[in-house]
């Protein structure tokens, strides 16, 4: 684990900080970045989330789909939480807190938009920070690639229509043309251009030479996260300075999510008896969120400045300090699972 995935949550707190900062020092230039947009997409903001998801699609090799059977428990768990489970449980969290728990503290109207980005983060597994939970965990490597293989795959054909009914059912107008654009552009798009460059270097070099690739480009994926965080929170800055208890706010159904999903996936292969190198990154992949992706669908739904939008950047906020308590959890039950070394 890298300098900067080590130490991610105090990135992005910085990096919350300086957009903050630089909302309200250079408002003109926010305001000028926020305007270059085609068809509701943020250029600036898209080329960042590209930048951010082609280098972690190089890592996903859809060939290693043909393994799923040699363990096919653990993918089954994965697929039943991640689709089955995860998105509607996240949506009824959401209800719950932001229509019932905190109706007298948020505005009906902002509720709606940060109940629209949850219900974005529910519904996209994790595509590349599995890799670190998995290898923190001592994951099987081949079959947590397996795993995420598998998921992008659906995810290509099953984010659209998981988030346009649940948007639908909390009465939330869906942009068809707008949700089909962003899955085409940060799903679709990223894994044929990380599929091509993935076979690019095999021809080159082999296994060893993707891994290396990767090694070199992903600080510059991590800068790209940071730098849309600046960018988001810039936009956001007023609304966070005047209301800061919203960021706790809609942090609560995000972590309780979190900590209840692993349970559920973790428990479920427990007593399915998986081996703990199978059972930690199918709990992980069911709990982690491909935020880059949710982050950029809910800019080009519901725009920069607004409370989808938000909600997702604080999904990024959570993600990384919940993900490694439940990686410590993993490691000291490691001994309850059969096969374990110690």
């Amino acid at each position: 684990m890298g300098l900067f995935e080590r130490y991610l949550t105090a990135w992005v707190a910085i990096a919350i900080a300086v957009g903050i900062g630089l909302g309200q020092l250079m408002p003109d230039l926010l305001g000028a970045l926020a305007g270059l947009e085609i068809a509701h997409v943020n250029l600036p903001v898209a080329l960042l989330i590209w930048a951010m998801v082609w280098p972690m699609m190089i890592g996903i090799d859809l060939a290693s789909v043909k393994e799923v059977g040699k363990q096919p428990k653990g993918l089954v768990i994965t697929l039943a939480v991640n689709w089955l489970i995860k998105p509607f449980t996240m949506a009824a969290l959401g209800v719950l807190f932001f229509k019932h728990v905190f109706a007298g503290l948020i505005p009906p109207a902002d509720a709606q938009g940060y109940l629209a980005g949850l219900i974005l983060l529910g519904a996209a597994p994790c595509t590349a920070m599995v890799f670190v939970w998995s290898q923190l965990t001592r994951g099987d490597a081949a079959y947590t690639l397996v795993q995420v293989s598998v998921n992008d795959a659906i995810m290509v054909f099953a984010f659209a229509p998981i988030v346009a009914l649940l948007l639908g059912v909390t009465d939330i107008a869906v942009p068809w043309e707008t949700l089909l654009l962003s899955v085409g552009l940060y799903v679709v798009i990223p894994l044929i251009a990380g599929m091509l460059t993935r076979r690019v270097l095999i021809r080159r070099g082999g296994p060893a030479a993707v891994s290396a690739f990767t090694d070199r480009i992903k600080p510059a994926s991590v800068m790209a996260l940071l730098a849309t965080v600046v960018l988001l929170f810039g936009f956001q800055g007023q609304v966070i300075l005047s209301r800061p208890l919203i960021i706790a706010l809609i942090a609560v159904p995000i972590i309780v999510q979190s900590y209840a999903i692993f349970a559920l996936a973790y428990g479920a292969a427990w007593a399915w008896k998986l081996p703990h190198a199978v059972a930690a990154p199918c709990a992980m992949i069911s709990t982690s969120n491909f935020f880059e992706l949710a982050v950029a669908v809910s800019i080009s739904l519901f725009g920069l400045n607004s409370g989808a939008a938000l909600a997702t950047v604080v999904g990024v906020l959570v993600e990384v300090p919940v993900m490694l308590s439940l990686v410590a959890i993993a490691n000291a039950t490691r001994a309850r699972f059969p096969g374990a070394n110690p």
